[in-house]
């Protein structure tokens, strides 16, 4: 062990699944990256985050005991705990399910079946950056809004993360709006129809419209993949690589 390696202690992930043989896959893909703690259903994994302070939490959605959304909630509420990024893995079979994930506070969400390289990006970038944001690339491309009540309202999108978007409009939402998003990914030419809610406003001004930033709610599977695999692309291949080890390092200039 190297000096460094003794002097930085080494970070810790929680991954929490009822099921045996996703917690072993779960823990293949991560054990080189960081301590890798086990919890079999929420119940088990508050004792253990309370006792070990895990660096970021994976966990599953759907657990015999205590869900992985209720985990989520009740890990918001807890003043030591609170602060710990937790990332939500879902079956995949409904948008509902990913619906339930974001309104617990997940830091981000994915979809079985989970794919090594998905997995350790979105563990990395908890565990080696300050800012807990999702990735964000630019999009510009025609949004539709459409409230419950069926009144739509056209914006143009700026950015796009897996999370949300960023839009600008001739008036900007109340924040905790809920609406049906209606945009096309201009690679794939594919239609994306997620619901989301206003979570920020931004004030027209002299330089900008009215802006809006939104965090979707249900998303389906196909879509969630259409929109993971668009940012991905996306993004800068200089901040991140991913070697056979599955350890996330900065390329070399």
């Amino acid at each position: 062990m190297s000096l460094a390696e003794e002097q930085e202690p080494r970070r810790t992930i929680l991954v929490v699944d009822d099921a045996p043989m996703f917690r072993e896959i779960e823990t293949t893909f991560l054990r080189r990256t960081a301590r890798v703690l086990t919890a079999t259903d929420g119940t088990e994994a508050l004792e253990i985050a309370r006792a070990h302070r895990p660096d970021i939490i994976v966990s599953d959605l759907t657990m015999v005991a205590m869900d992985g959304d209720e985990l989520c909630t009740r890990l918001r509420n807890d003043v030591d705990l609170r602060r710990t990024p937790t990332i939500i893995v879902t079956s995949g079979r409904s948008p509902e399910e990913h619906e339930r994930a974001v309104r617990a506070g997940a830091d981000d969400v994915l979809e079985k079946p989970l794919s090594r390289v998905t997995l350790l990006q979105a563990v990395n970038r908890f565990l080696r950056l300050t800012v807990r944001g999702l990735d964000r690339v630019p999009l510009e491309t025609e949004v539709c809004l459409r409230s419950s009540a069926g009144d739509e309202t056209w914006a143009w999108a700026l950015n796009l993360s897996r999370g949300g978007m960023f839009v600008e409009a001739d008036t900007a939402l109340e924040p905790e709006t809920e609406l049906d998003v209606e945009f096309t990914l201009p690679a794939s030419d594919e239609t994306v129809h997620p619901s989301a809610r206003v979570v920020w406003r931004r004030p027209p001004n002299a330089d900008a419209r009215a802006g809006m930033g939104l965090q979707f709610l249900k998303l389906g599977q196909d879509e969630a993949r259409l929109i993971e695999n668009y940012v991905y692309e996306r993004v800068s291949a200089d901040r991140f690589e991913i070697d056979e080890t599955g350890e996330a390092g900065d390329r070399p200039a």
